[in-house]
């Protein structure tokens, strides 16, 4: 008898569509992530262009109307291209030198306290030598 490939069995068949109704839903989890990667990356960008707080405050909200004015999306393709034209609008204001926290990697405060050297020693007991006599200065 000539084995048949693990795809032609039914029970392969019956768990195409379980998968194909997981599918969909991971797709529309999907869109949720990239809306939300998007949002938080569009502020993110948007603090390195209006560094002063104010300004910030109003651009943020700005962004967000952008983002509750295609939040009653339902057509797959709609969403879709929202989502592509937002990505692209994100890569268009990119900031040639973006903010970067200063504790962090990259950061101007990054390692501003290096490790001490190992030809150095450190005395941990500093005035209790042996050499010392108690008492005299």
């Amino acid at each position: 008898p000539e084995k048949k490939p693990y795809s032609s069995r039914p029970e392969r068949a019956q768990g195409w569509r379980s998968s194909h109704v997981h599918t969909s839903r991971m797709s529309a989890l999907s869109n949720h992530t990239r809306v939300t990667r998007l949002y938080r990356h569009s502020l993110k960008t948007m603090l390195s262009w209006a560094v002063q707080r104010d300004i910030f405050y109003t651009e943020r909200d700005r962004i967000r109307a952008q983002f509750e004015a295609n939040a009653g999306l339902n057509q797959p393709g709609q969403i879709a291209k929202a989502i592509a034209a937002g990505e692209a609008k994100l890569a268009e204001y990119s900031h040639p030198d973006p903010y970067t926290v200063p504790t962090a990697y990259g950061g101007s405060k990054y390692a501003r306290n290096p490790p001490v050297p190992g030809e150095m020693e450190v005395v941990n007991d500093f005035g209790r030598e042996s050499y010392v006599v108690p008492g005299k200065y």
